[in-house]
């Protein structure tokens, strides 16, 4: 009886990372035209609010329909205006999927990542101001990581990892967030009057 419950958790394990799409998710990745982008869920709209501050689920990255959401978030997130970043659940879809603009690499091209994970956050951190395309005129500052390590996969079902820091780190930081239900309203509420250390960074003389 142990040995049956052990290979059912160990299936139930291996098939929630493999999950894929429901026949519900589906159905909106695939509503209208395929050509365009889906609109993006906005706080302001009480079931969007629900799913926006929903936990995610890992996707199969072989799911047949994963291409097509991937292609419509690379439209919503076009059709905005200064948008760097955006994440499944701001398209209605509780799935661990980002797209972020690289800015640490050249022409700042925007790239999905499938069930990404922050596996190490550095202690220096960076204050910037943020925004978020799912709340409309909020604008405020926040401190982040200012190098962390990512875990992903490709559409291929490759496993990459990499170290990305500065501007670009603070955009995974954030749309990662979204994953977890975190937004950055709530983020702010919860973070005001943390108090941190300041460090003065000096760039090394070449004389």
């Amino acid at each position: 009886m142990r040995n049956f419950i052990l290979i059912l958790l160990l299936f139930i394990g291996f098939n929630g990372f493999s999950q894929k799409f429901s026949k519900a998710e589906k159905e909106l990745i695939l509503a209208g035209d395929l050509k365009t982008a889906l609109p993006i869920y906005q706080i302001n709209n009480e079931h969007q609010h629900k799913v926006l501050l929903a936990q995610s689920q890992e996707i199969s990255p072989k799911d047949k329909t994963l291409p097509v959401l991937i292609e419509r978030m690379r439209l919503a997130l076009a059709a905005t205006e200064g948008g760097v970043g955006i994440a499944a659940p701001q398209v209605g879809i509780n799935r661990r999927v980002v797209l972020v603009q690289r800015f640490d690499k050249t022409d700042y091209p925007v790239e999905y990542f499938i069930n990404p994970k922050i596996i190490w956050r550095s202690e220096l951190l960076k204050k910037g101001p943020e925004g978020d395309l799912s709340i409309d005129q909020f604008r405020e500052p926040f401190y982040r990581s200012y190098s962390i390590r990512l875990e992903y996969y490709d559409l291929d079902n490759k496993k990459h990892d990499e170290m990305v820091e500065g501007f670009t780190a603070v955009i995974f930081q954030h749309e990662i967030d979204h994953l977890s239900g975190i937004l950055i309203s709530d983020k702010f509420r919860n973070e005001k009057g943390l108090q941190y250390k300041e460090v003065k960074v000096y760039q090394k003389s070449k004389n």
